[in-house]
């Protein structure tokens, strides 16, 4: 069985009903024949247009992530709020991405991904302009809610969409654009806010949502989401085809809707006879509904992914996002200056990562991620007892910072690659329930961390932070001993060999 092929199965993204589009395996997909055909990338502009939705996405939930850490101060000085009130208002959005996770994956299946989207970027700037315009305390949290939301259905959908569209020789890199805009995101509320209102920063931040608008009416639903919406979409770019006429039979319409996506001229049988093979496999899945993802062979992979993205999570994750601030002046720094120097951290960092992925695989770069994360939270731990006890007044400071900006930039590299695995280990039968079920496991941890953060600094800020160090030490033995390397390969491959190892 052919991979390239397999590969360009994958992808709905060859386009616009070219009759001369033959197999070419030197360039690793369809190539240009005799006959003066069409080559078809990796990279198409349908994809550079998907893609850019998906980085418009990861943007605006950095900025929800980044928002409360510069506007604590002023919010809680304009509205009167008390450290538990803004504590809830930064934490709820963890409750609306409690709500979000919970009901992603059914609701991404049964809507479809373009349609999610378009809801949620509705959602999203309401949100923001619920924040912008309140007067009362209410209002203020039920936009974070509405943020919440979003951003826990958009941590499952996100990679799901990116795996699906793409080949597996850009997957990796693609999904790691979407990590590096978030940290983006994270970045732009930290400086931006710095200079400008706790209102007008929340108006700005509407911004990812409006891009998308346009956008959203031209990119494609997933080919891989569903048999049938495959084929309507294909048709759909091809109306020089009939529908009916794919209706004589399963094994017709395949060969129809292959024909329109690569020629009349093209050789299709293998990448019918697999496409075939894959419709049958679809027959054979149960109709268990959630409980089907505790199957034996699904165990394994169930408890990696979910175990990274709670131990993540715990190792705090969103403290650090939502309260970079507070964690520079109680370590003795200026707020404005580390949160800039955070910024340019995420990008380089980010950058690196994006480079990185695809060459040196997803297991590596989360093995360094997580032990980078352990150690920066014991060395921000470190700084806080030697302030504590007058140790080194003048070294602590600088401590602080080098274990926030190590953390930050170990974030960017491996906060991703959970979601990621998740959308590469389970099969489609199951994806929605695995992400259901580990979103919103890691929703829920997340919330418990940004809720309590503020309450455990008061109680003991080492303490914290050699907790935090505790729980990123244990997500690296996770990682080290559960988690498989996934570089280079389809999506078939990866559920094929994990399912025969689980067996």
């Amino acid at each position: 069985m052919e991979q390239q092929r397999t590969e360009a199965t994958e992808s709905l993204l060859v386009r616009q009903g070219n009759d001369n589009l033959v197999y070419n395996e030197e360039n690793s997909g369809v190539g240009v024949g005799d006959g003066g055909s069409v080559a078809v990338s990796d990279v198409t502009t349908i994809l550079g247009l998907s893609i850019f939705v998906a980085a418009c996405i990861a943007f605006g939930s950095g900025c929800a992530l980044g928002y409360s850490s510069p506007t604590q101060s002023s919010i809680m000085e304009d509205l009167g709020l008390s450290v538990a009130e803004f504590s809830f208002f930064g934490s709820i959005l963890s409750i609306g991405s409690l709500l979000g996770a919970a009901i992603s994956g059914k609701i991404t299946d049964l809507l479809g991904r373009k349609m999610t989207m378009w809801i949620l970027n509705l959602l999203y700037i309401g949100g923001w302009l619920a924040i912008a315009f309140t007067k009362t305390p209410w209002l203020l949290d039920l936009g974070r809610l509405s943020l919440g939301f979003t951003i826990g259905n958009f941590t499952y959908l996100m990679p799901i969409y990116i795996s699906e569209i793409t080949t597996k020789n850009v997957r990796g890199r693609f999904s790691a654009i979407s990590a590096l805009t978030l940290g983006w995101g994270i970045s732009f509320m930290y400086v931006i806010g710095s200079f400008v209102s706790w209102r007008t920063l929340a108006l700005i931040a509407t911004i990812p949502g409006l891009l998308q608008l346009l956008p959203l009416f031209f990119i494609p639903e997933s080919a891989m989401a569903d048999i049938d919406r495959f084929r309507m979409e294909v048709l759909q770019f091809c109306p020089r085809r009939d529908v009916s006429q794919a209706k004589v039979g399963r094994d017709e319409e395949i060969e129809e809707v292959l024909l329109c996506l690569r020629g009349n001229k093209a050789d299709i049988f293998n990448e019918a006879a697999e496409i075939k093979d894959f419709v049958e496999s679809l027959k054979s899945f149960s109709k268990e509904g959630m409980l089907e993802i505790f199957q034996k062979k699904y165990v394994r992979q169930l408890l990696t992914v979910a175990g990274m993205i709670i131990l993540m999570n715990l190792g705090g994750v969103n403290a650090f996002a939502f309260y970079s601030g507070v964690i520079f002046v109680s370590a003795g720094l200026s707020s404005m200056v580390g949160l800039i120097t955070l910024a340019a951290t995420q990008t380089i960092v980010g950058i690196a990562g994006i480079l990185l992925i695809d060459k040196l695989g997803r297991r590596p770069l989360l093995l360094v991620s997580t032990a980078v994360l352990c150690f920066s939270s014991f060395l921000t731990g470190l700084s806080f007892f030697l302030k504590e006890f007058n140790l080194w007044d003048q070294g602590s400071p600088v401590l602080a910072l080098i274990g926030l900006l190590m953390y930050t930039g170990s974030t960017i590299v491996g906060a991703g690659i959970p979601s990621l695995l998740l959308s590469e280990l389970f099969p489609i039968n199951v994806k929605g329930s695995a992400g259901s079920i580990c979103n919103f496991m890691g929703s829920f941890t997340g919330w418990v961390v940004a809720y309590y953060f503020n309450f455990l600094r008061e109680w003991s800020s080492t303490g914290t932070f050699f907790i935090f160090s505790a729980f990123c030490c244990a997500n690296f033995i996770l990682s080290a001993t559960m988690v498989p390397e996934t570089k280079g390969r389809t999506l078939e491959e990866i559920q094929a060999s994990v399912s025969h190892s689980s067996v």
